[in-house]
């Protein structure tokens, strides 16, 4: 059993992962306050809910965007699981390449996502992650990862509005029934939602003119699915695809590691 972390801005998911298959993860709000002890009973109770324990643990792997929680998790995971964590990052052992001008600047969920895409989908590919932030990743057949994208994540921009106007309230996120709306509720959701639709099918069609050859859309994160469904520039929602990516790096570093004598 591998234990694999998705540290993100908003949310860390925790997903058990049997070879290449997810066989249960939970989510959790990211908290840069909680203690190693807290995670520590987290996990645990966690592995009771999925019927594991920590003995069932071969191995954990983190990919983590957000530095301050990098002390307490890793080491509730060394106490309470007895495993070092395999942190994504330098020296990890991917399949692919990153030819973008910084490789480092490219957030270990991304490097994931790209990795699961290129190993679950035939390239070249075009990976969008919709999350705090939504990014695009264009991975060429080969596996090297050619460009990248960052705009505002449909939450952060819905925040934004309301946070910033007096008497707009908070809204759910959802497809709305109609774009003739009559009321305010209704109108920030037709707004955000036609808007950030047409954002992104705008953004993909300007990828599809820069590069000569054609590609698959593969979106993913929490708050793809809202949208895979709404318009025929996505080929494939994949909600595991982190999780995928994360089993494939830990599975090459580890084979690449140098077996002790």
């Amino acid at each position: 059993m591998l234990l694999a972390v998705d540290i993100g801005n908003t949310n860390t998911v925790i997903g058990f992962m049997e070879g290449r298959r997810v066989r249960a993860s939970y989510r959790i709000a990211t908290r840069a306050g909680r203690t190693a002890d807290e995670y520590g009973m987290i996990l645990t109770d966690f592995l009771r809910l999925s019927s594991y324990e920590p003995a069932d643990m071969e191995g954990v792997i983190i990919a983590s965007v957000v530095p301050k929680v990098m002390h307490s998790l890793p080491a509730a995971i060394v106490r309470y699981l007895s495993v070092e964590p395999l942190v994504v990052g330098p020296g990890v052992k991917t399949g692919v390449n990153i030819r973008l001008d910084d490789p480092k600047s490219l957030g270990a969920d991304c490097l994931a996502d790209c990795v699961g895409a290129h190993e679950s989908y035939e390239g070249p590919l075009l990976v969008a992650d919709f999350g705090t932030a939504t990014t695009f990743n264009y991975v060429d057949a080969q596996g090297s990862i050619r460009s990248g994208l960052i705009t505002v994540g449909i939450d952060s921009g819905a925040k934004a509005l309301w946070s910033q106007t007096a008497q707009l309230p908070e809204v759910e996120l959802t497809r709305p029934s109609s774009i003739l709306t009559t009321g305010t509720r209704d109108a920030m959701q037709a707004g955000l939602y036609y808007n950030f639709l047409g954002g992104l099918e705008r953004i993909i069609l300007q990828f599809r003119r820069e590069i000569d050859n054609d590609f698959q859309v593969i979106a993913t994160g929490g708050l793809g699915r809202i949208f895979a469904s709404e318009t025929d520039l996505i080929d494939h929602y994949d909600p595991e695809l982190i999780f995928r990516g994360m089993a494939t790096i830990y599975s090459r570093t580890m084979q690449a590691a140098p077996t002790a004598k």
